[in-house]
């Protein structure tokens, strides 16, 4: 894959997760999320530090503690590793692309 924006399937029934870049100390991924978000029951509690950027769409981000982010295209946030987290919502009528960035300090 060498452009973001291209080969994203018309039609999602799950989340998808596309590693691009793989080091000791760091990972990147492509998030496509269409209406999707995290099961009810549960949190991602991650190993490792994450940074996403939200290219295209919109989403909520929930967190244990109980606040929530909203993020529009363009915005982006570090999330510490153990800090329990969940995607709330993303925009259902199109496409919402993000880019996360997992790494040890």
């Amino acid at each position: 894959m060498k452009n973001l924006f291209a080969s994203i399937p018309d039609a999602l029934d799950d989340e998808l997760f596309e590693e691009l870049v793989r080091g000791e100390n760091v990972r990147v991924e492509r998030i496509v999320s269409r209406g999707h978000r995290s099961p009810a029951s549960g949190w991602y509690d991650q190993p490792w530090h994450e940074w996403v950027l939200l290219l295209e769409g919109e989403a909520i981000l929930a967190f244990e503690e109980g606040d929530a982010v909203v993020l529009e295209a363009g915005d982006h946030l570090a999330i510490p590793a153990h800090r329990k987290h969940r995607v709330e919502w993303t925009t259902p009528e199109r496409t919402t692309l993000w880019l996360a960035v997992h790494y040890r300090a």
